[in-house]
């Protein structure tokens, strides 16, 4: 069936919501100020795309048509609730005054990054800043953001709307901090930065193991960081982000089934993200001021740099994971210590350390925690418990990648 001109401007305006929406989105809380008119000028200028695109044709620059509509809709919002409130007449008339002038190409790059570091603000509770973040910048929902925190839905959604309310009252100023204050922001975005990777390369739900324009922008983002300020955590995150996406092609197949790292065709792996990632490890752990993700990163440097698991340096991964734990405590890395130990020491070694993981209670509602404890049952021959872990792991499991994987175990687990 041919596609006619006005399909194929409809078609070009989804794909524009797709693929740019987020950052229309930045650019409009930078313009209008406010989180929640920006979220409803966004949609209405998106809406008059399709009403419109086709009638008149494909702009040149889709996302400028769409800063500059989704600003006038903005605007018009306002006036129409100054019947309201006429304390928002003002606001307007400022508003329509800086819409005369054009918003440069280079502002309109940044402003997911500005918006970041307003989003991470000290003025607001960490869980709250990256709650908001990943809301506003990445386009989750509320439950995939829950369900990353491991906590409930209606929780998590007024932690976001508080946040909103907090930057809208504090004033919180819209820009990357100067020079000065830009440090003592870091941690917080970096923390950002890696969830948004972590929610690309390992999709939390929905139909596919990845999202690839997460991930890819989670790693432009690492690198406007590095540029601003070149810390060694930066260079650690940045490398961190390029030696694990070094591995996406070969992580599914091409029907998006779960290959597990041990599996994997490494041939496929990508030699140049990997030579870039060692050179930032390097020069991060030469620094002698190593971070959590530096450690993380120089422990996918070893699986990068041999050609098979069976040359893996298991030994050098749990004493680097001994070295993180003391750095950042946490059960889910107890939990990939745990299978480590369960490489260089035997499957019964891991599964009394993730047993005593669960027993605590932390890691009850994760899923990985219960399909690593049914891998290692099944390869001590316990095949009834392994089954009832892979139950409950499945019970778990957000993506359907990893539900058919779990499910093809459990059909190899038939007695």
């Amino acid at each position: 069936m041919s596609v006619t001109g006005s399909d194929a401007a409809r078609l070009a305006a989804e794909a524009a919501y797709r693929s740019e929406s987020r950052r229309v989105l930045a650019t409009l809380i930078r313009l209008l100020g406010d989180f929640d008119l920006a979220e409803e000028a966004m949609q209405d200028a998106f809406a008059a795309a399709i009403e419109q695109w086709p009638r008149d044709g494909v702009p040149a620059n889709p996302r400028a048509w769409l800063v500059s509509a989704g600003r006038f809709k903005g605007i018009d919002a306002l006036r129409r609730r100054t019947r309201f409130d006429a304390s928002l007449a003002k606001i307007a008339e400022d508003l329509d005054t800086q819409a005369a002038a054009a918003t440069e190409p280079e502002e309109l790059e940044d402003d997911r990054l500005r918006l970041i570091f307003t989003c991470c603000h000290p003025a607001l509770a960490p869980e709250a800043q990256i709650a908001l973040t990943l809301r506003e910048i990445c386009g989750l929902t509320t439950e995939e953001i829950a369900r990353a925190f491991l906590t409930a839905g209606p929780t998590m959604a007024q932690r976001i709307v508080r946040a909103k309310r907090k930057i809208r009252d504090a004033r919180i100023p819209y820009r990357v901090p100067s020079a000065a204050d830009l440090p003592a922001r870091l941690h917080s975005v970096l923390r950002v930065v890696y969830l948004v990777f972590t929610e690309g390369y390992a999709a939390s739900s929905g139909p596919s193991l990845v999202r690839t324009d997460l991930s890819a922008e989670a790693i432009r983002l690492g690198r406007l960081l590095l540029e601003l300020l070149p810390e060694p955590e930066v260079a650690g995150l940045l490398a961190l982000m390029l030696l694990h996406e070094s591995r996406r092609a070969s992580r599914t197949t091409p029907e998006g089934d779960l290959v597990l790292l041990e599996h994997q065709d490494r041939s496929r792996w990508n030699r140049d993200q990997i030579a870039e990632g060692l050179a930032l490890v390097r020069r991060a752990l030469t620094s002698q001021r190593v971070g959590p993700y530096t450690l993380q990163a120089a422990i996918a440097a070893v699986h990068a740099e041999v050609p098979n698991v069976s040359a893996t340096d298991w030994n050098r991964i749990v004493t680097l994971y001994d070295a993180l734990l003391a750095l950042t405590p946490s059960p889910v890395i107890e939990l990939n210590r745990a299978a480590a130990v369960a490489m260089r020491d035997g499957p019964a070694a891991g599964l009394a350390l993730i047993d005593v993981l669960l027993v605590r209670g932390q890691l009850e509602d994760y899923y990985p925690a219960h399909a690593a404890r049914a891998d290692l049952y099944r390869r001590l021959g316990r095949t009834a418990e392994a089954r009832e872990a892979y139950k409950r792991a499945l019970a778990l499991a957000g993506t359907d990648p990893e539900r058919r994987f779990l499910e093809r175990r459990l059909l190899e687990l038939r007695p």
